[in-house]
């Protein structure tokens, strides 16, 4: 099966073939059509443990209402391999979607087609994805070599200096032509990409896409870790690593990459990150752009940062988000609590869906509603909000079991109180507001199927709801919030009989709004206490 896997692998991707013909109703169709239709990955079998949403780009008119401006370029793959193996990426294509496309092919093939098995030691397993990354990008680079040599050899052709209107017809069509080859060869991509062989959790990243691991105890403990930083100005040891390229010229002075002038710069030729699989222009050119030019080697590099952590014992899951997502996120409530935050979304999700899918799905729809509520609300950070990239949820769970319906706390569900920031807009400080998010009870993962396990007997009642910790760490910090009580609960917690309705013949709904508004109408006298204490004209 994998030599079968590679050999169609082959005819597919590599450039320029179409040998081969598929017949459809006495109709020949070649393989360019195919292509289009069609992926050889298509032959590999999906993780069922596995849920995946992405959403377009957008950009907000005066009237509030969204735009897409390009087509959606992130990428993905899940994939259940051989021998335990599970593969999942996430990624983040720019200037074109060809390179996303690419190399969730390429990579998929560079994987998953025998080169990983469970005697592989971690050594080996981190040499292999090492290698992969490398491959990929090689073979993404041959591909468009015929473009780009074409476009060499136009650009020779055409007079220089002179406006598309102030060319002859001939050199016009010339000018179209390089303008379509700059838009085949052109853009690149980041990526995240999650590994599990061995009960172990391998995160390979370039970029700045983001991966979260969320741990939940029995006892109401959760976890979040952020696997890996952003390869990006604001991470030091990408800052180190760009200094110390230095040219030839600058090593008697010890000069290389002025820090100062990356951190300042912020973006480099367009693009935030320090890491691209792709973009030919900055790989081949660097020695061109003046922030890059006393670099000797490649400043900008393909190899990924690989972490891993171990799985034993682990209830959770993990989270594959593109940049485009987390992005929205802290545009719309800053960055301090984004992973925090994005974890209790997905928490209530899961404690309201019935399938991975549907739980991607209503997260990024959340964080696009967060995303234009904050544009819209006309504060501070309308600004940040006025449009966001594609955005893509990858949710893989770990040793959990979803509710087979909605659960209510008087249906068996866990009530967990999770912490998640309020900001004022006349203050930056932030007061935590309790939400009680009903939990399905946890299964166990025997033979890659999930089991529903029976609540246990320290299962709180609705009178009883423990408390719950949210901590947050990543390779340099750790902060951790904490909720006590349901005083300030917003879901109203209802005994074990059925709702009553009122005088009115109508029944008063689970969701109490008391404290939110409280809390709405402090801020909103607080708004117009600054304003003179003027009403609507």
């Amino acid at each position: 099966m994998a030599a079968q896997r590679r050999n169609l692998m082959q005819s597919v991707t590599t450039p320029g073939c179409c040998l081969l013909l598929f017949i459809y109703v006495g109709a020949v169709i070649s393989l360019s059509v195919y292509k289009q239709q069609q992926s050889w990955t298509d032959d590999l079998p999906l993780c069922q443990q596995c849920g995946v949403y992405s959403a377009a780009n957008s950009v907000y008119g005066p009237d509030g209402k969204g735009t897409q401006c390009h087509p959606n370029e992130d990428g993905h793959f899940r994939f259940r391999g051989e021998d335990g193996c599970f593969l999942y990426g996430v990624f983040n294509g720019y200037d074109g979607g060809r390179v996303a496309n690419f190399v969730s092919q390429r990579l998929t093939a560079e994987l998953l087609l025998g080169q990983l098995n469970s005697s592989h030691t971690d050594a080996d397993v981190r040499r292999i994805l090492l290698q992969a990354f490398d491959v990929v990008e090689k073979s993404y680079f041959e591909s468009i070599d015929d473009a780009l040599a074409e476009k060499a050899n136009l650009q020779s052709q055409l007079p220089e200096g002179k406006l598309f209107h102030q060319l002859s017809p001939p050199d016009q069509k010339l000018s179209e032509r390089l303008a379509v080859l700059e838009q085949e060869v052109s853009g690149g991509a980041t990526a995240v990409v999650a590994l599990i062989l061995n009960n172990k959790l391998y995160i390979a990243n370039v970029g700045t896409n983001r991966a979260l691991l969320c741990k939940s105890s029995s006892d109401g403990q959760n976890q979040v870790i952020q696997i890996g930083r952003a390869h990006t100005t604001d991470n030091e040891d990408e800052i180190m690593r760009l200094a110390q390229l230095a040219n030839e010229s600058n090593k008697v002075k010890s000069i290389g990459l002025d820090p100062s002038r990356l951190r300042q710069a912020g973006q480099i030729a367009g693009q935030s990150s320090t890491r691209r699989i792709g973009d030919y222009r900055i790989k081949f050119n660097y020695t061109d752009i003046d922030l890059l030019s006393a670099a000797k080697n490649k400043p900008i590099i393909e190899e990924p940062e690989i972490h891993a952590q171990s799985l034993e014992g682990v209830s959770g899951f993990l989270l594959l988000m593109s940049e485009g997502l987390i992005k929205a996120l802290e545009a719309a409530h800053g960055p301090e609590q984004a992973n925090q935050e994005m974890v209790a979304i997905v928490a209530a999700e899961l404690a309201q869906q019935t399938s991975l899918e549907g739980v991607a799905q209503a997260v990024v729809e959340r964080v696009k509603r967060l995303h234009h509520d904050a544009f819209a609300s006309g504060r501070p950070r309308a600004a940040r909000c006025s449009n966001h990239e594609d955005m893509t949820l990858l949710i893989r769970t770990l040793n959990y079991t979803l509710a087979d319906s909605a659960l209510t706390p008087t249906q068996g569900g866990r009530i967990y109180p999770v912490s998640v920031p309020y900001s004022n807009s006349q203050s930056t400080s932030k007061t935590s507001v309790t939400l009680s998010l009903v939990m399905p009870s946890q299964g166990t993962l025997t033979n890659g199927t999930n089991t529903t396990s029976t609540q246990d007997e320290g299962t709180p009642t609705p009178s009883q709801s423990p408390t719950a910790t949210l901590q947050s760490t990543n390779t340099h910090t750790q902060s951790s919030s904490s909720s006590s009580g349901d005083g300030g609960s917003l879901f109203r917690q209802r005994g074990s009989q059925a709702a009553q309705p009122d005088e009115t013949g109508r029944v008063q709904p689970y969701v109490d709004f008391t404290q939110f508004y409280r809390l709405w109408g402090v801020d909103h006298c607080d708004s117009q206490s600054t304003q003179g204490g003027l009403g609507p004209q």
